[in-house]
Parts: structure tokens; C-alpha cells; sequence
């Protein structure tokens, strides 16, 4: 669609002729292809990127928890903001579980909330009492970067919970909660993900460097794929560009709505778009080869994953 329309205003003959042996397009165009290009590194670097630093985060916390659990370099102010918050949450949650009071652990009630997203006469002031021992905890120590190595994971646990179970509350319509306590909720669930959610500065320069060397390295493959093999005549510029703004958007916008999808499955799909609308044909060859590829990594990794899960538990 966006082709059709860029043909419809632009006029030029040379934004559609494909490129012709090693001769350098225009510069007009080749400023053109170089924001798109831009566009999609950098949708692809802000998406792919979440995913390199979510995987490193996770083997981080699995492997050394007592480090990376929780965010030991939390600044003081932060902590101070955090007791601030917390005591402000805690009233209002002790508020509304009023007259109610539990015995033993609260984390069950909770947890069913979490999983079931339906209220009950216990929600409530459990709730306010996990809000209260956290509250307690970092008030002991003092610090995050304090706690023990063996407090680590349960402060951690809690802090999630606690934070899960407020964004649940934010989007349950039986709450009575008003605007004014979504505020105060909502700013010491900020405060929760700012010690449990956090990415070290050398994790994302790794990532970044990572994602570079891999562009640099493979790019050459990346293109002759997408530029000669998806369509049966050579990508012209305007396929080129008219693919690179509808994929760079796309993966912005599923970045911002934390969607998950591939950048390569966007970008593919937009140049056979753009084929498909130039009247130039697809190889079928290659689009059943993407198909079979997009249909069959879902369930070939669960298996894989599944049959590793029962492997490892039956051997260690």
C-alpha cells in the first residue's frame, strides 16, 4: 500500500529502477534508503536488544542470584524515595482490607489474586502485610546493596509479587480503588521494578556490541536474501525504502506495546509486500522455506526445551 502511494506522488522514474551492477544510486536516494535504513537498525536494535538483555539478565539471576536478584546499586535517594512510597501504598492497602485480618503466610492469597485476577475478602490485607514486611526489610538493612545473600531471593520474590499484584489491581474493574490511590500504587510499584527490573550498564553495551558484530559479520547473506531471493526480479529502491518504513514501524510500535515479533519475519513479509504490489512476482521457493521456517520454530522449540527440562531434572 505505502508503494502505491509513494507512486501515486513521486513521479521520479529512478526511484523504481533497480540498481544496476556496483553503480551508486543517486544521492537524493541514497539519503532516502540511509533514514530507512536507520529506522529499521534502530527498531531492530531497540527490540532484539530487549531480548539479548532479558536472556542475560535471566542466566545472571539463575547463576548468581545473590548478585543480581536485586539491584544492589540502587542510589540512596532511591531507597529513601522507596521508603517513602512503600508506607504511602501501605496505608492505602491497609485501608481497604479494613477489618480483616489473616493468619500465617500472605504470599498464597496473593499469589491467587496474581493467578486468578479475582478478589477476595483476603487480597486485601494480605497484601498490605507483604507491603509491610518488605517495607520492614529494607528499613532493617538500610540499603538493597545490604541484604543478605540468603534474604536475597525472598526480598525478591516478594518485591514481585507485590509489583505484579498492583498492575493487576490497576486493570481490575471490581476494585474501588480512586485516582488518587492508583497514584500512590502505582509510584511504589515504580519504585518495586526499580530494585527487581534493572539491567546493568555492561549488559547493554555488550548487547549493543553484540547485535553490531553480528549486522557486520552476516549483513552480506541478510541482503542478498532479502534483496534477490524473495521476489523473482532485483528489489528496486522504492520496494526497498516502502518495506524498511512499514517494518521500522511496526517493530517500533510492537517495542512500545512490548509485542513479541521477529524483525526479520516483519522486514521479509514488508519486501514481499512490496513485490507483491509492484506486480514482480514472489519465489515460492523461498516464501514456503520463511513459512515452513515461522511455522515450525514455536513448536521444534518447546519440544527441544521440553525434552532438555526432562533430560537435566532425571540427570541432576
Amino acid at each position: 500500500m505505502l508503494l502505491l502511494v509513494l507512486k501515486f506522488l513521486v513521479r521520479n522514474p529512478a526511484l523504481y529502477a533497480a540498481p544496476e551492477g556496483n553503480k551508486a544510486p543517486p544521492l537524493w536516494i541514497r539519503g532516502i534508503l540511509i533514514l530507512t535504513c536507520t529506522g529499521v537498525s534502530f527498531a531492530h536494535g531497540s527490540n532484539d536488544g530487549q531480548k539479548g538483555m532479558g536472556l542475560i539478565m535471566l542466566i545472571l539471576i539463575g547463576t548468581v542470584p545473590t548478585a543480581y536478584a536485586l539491584n544492589r546499586a540502587l542510589p540512596e535517594s532511591q531507597v529513601a524515595q522507596f521508603q517513602q512510597t512503600s508506607d504511602a501504598a501501605a496505608k492505602v492497602i491497609a485501608a481497604k482490607g479494613a477489618g480483616h485480618s489473616i493468619i500465617g503466610d500472605p504470599r498464597p492469597a496473593v499469589t491467587q489474586y496474581v493467578s486468578a485476577h479475582k478478589l477476595s475478602e483476603g487480597t486485601y490485607p494480605s497484601l498490605a502485610v507483604l507491603v509491610k514486611d518488605v517495607g520492614e526489610q529494607v528499613q532493617k538493612y538500610g540499603s538493597l546493596n545490604k541484604v543478605p545473600a540468603e534474604a536475597v531471593g525472598n526480598t525478591r520474590n516478594d518485591m514481585y509479587l507485590i509489583s505484579e499484584a498492583i498492575r493487576f489491581l490497576g486493570k481490575d474493574k471490581e476494585n474501588d480503588l480512586n485516582k488518587d490511590e492508583k497514584a500512590t500504587l502505582n509510584a511504589y510499584k515504580g519504585s518495586l521494578d526499580g530494585a527487581t527490573k534493572f539491567i546493568p550498564t555492561w549488559v547493554k553495551i555488550a548487547v549493543a556490541i553484540a547485535l553490531g558484530l553480528g549486522t557486520m559479520i552476516g549483513w552480506k547473506r541478510i541482503v542478498v536474501t532479502v534483496g534477490e531471493k524473495i521476489g523473482k526480479s532485483h528489489l528496486t529502491y522504492a520496494q526497498g525504502a516502502s518495506a524498511e518504513l512499514v517494518a521500522a514501524a511496526t517493530i517500533g510500535a510492537a517495542d512500545v506495546f512490548g509485542l513479541p515479533v521477529s524483525t526479520t519475519h516483519v522486514l521479509s513479509s514488508g519486501v514481499a509486500g512490496a513485490m507483491a504490489a509492484n506486480g514482480s512476482g514472489l519465489q515460492v521457493a523461498t516464501i514456503r522455506n520463511m513459512v515452513m521456517a515461522w511455522v515450525l520454530t514455536l513448536p521444534a522449540a518447546i519440544l527441544l526445551s521440553g525434552a532438555l527440562y526432562v533430560l537435566f531434572s532425571r540427570l541432576f
